[in-house]
């Protein structure tokens, strides 16, 4: 099995390390444009993003908590010839044969996932992160720890979740909308727009995903 090299020496990055190395994954390092190369504790900093190609034997994950930047990232690291995507699903995590996890995602250790979900490509579900049947979670998406995802909820590409929040069962969160810390989402969102409260209202408009 190939070693991973993550993108990204954040905080959340830092976790990644440890989700890898609780999969059984051997971790090389970080790539971090922001980072010195070198030694930080327990951990080596490579170098930056596009010294990728010195690393050929390795899968990449990139670990950035903002769907934007990590879409932006991943795009580069493809264009340059980037395939090799790891995903990450932590093995305390409870799944069905059922829940399609697509490449580059990272389920987090506690996270449920019950049946006959799409979750798809370069996806985070942090900590304790519930996800309910008929789910479909679409690329780029970010889900904070202690989400709770009724059934047949649609979250679009690039959907933020925030710590705590929860959507009622049906609802479509449309592409690059994002529910603010322990929001409750009862009718379904537009797209690229910030909702917060219980029930969520919308707060103010972001720049299109797409």
């Amino acid at each position: 099995m190939k070693s991973i090299v993550i993108i990204g020496f954040g905080g959340f990055g830092r976790e990644v390390d440890w989700l890898a190395r609780e999969c059984g994954r051997t971790v090389r390092g970080f790539l971090d444009d922001n980072a010195t190369p070198g030694k930080k504790g327990n951990y080596t900093i490579l170098g930056g993003l596009d010294t990728w190609s010195a690393y050929p034997d390795t899968e990449l994950v990139v670990a950035i908590g903002n769907p934007r930047i990590r879409r932006k990232i991943v795009e580069k690291l493809v264009s340059q010839g980037v395939t090799d995507f790891a995903t990450l699903i932590h093995p305390s995590v409870n799944m069905d044969e059922t829940v399609d996890v697509g490449k580059g995602t990272m389920i987090c250790a506690g996270s449920i996932a019950t049946v006959d979900i799409a979750i798809g490509d370069h996806v985070i579900l942090n900590l304790n992160v519930t996800v309910g049947h008929d789910d479909e979670i679409h690329d780029f998406v970010t889900v904070a720890p202690m989400v709770a995802l009724s059934g047949n909820v649609t979250l679009e590409e690039g959907v933020e979740v925030g710590t705590g929040a929860a959507i009622r069962q049906g609802i479509t969160m449309a592409c690059g909308s994002m529910l603010g810390m322990g929001g409750i989402l009862t009718k379904d969102s537009e797209a690229n727009t910030i909702y917060v409260g219980s029930p969520a209202k919308p707060l103010k408009h972001l720049p299109e995903f797409i």
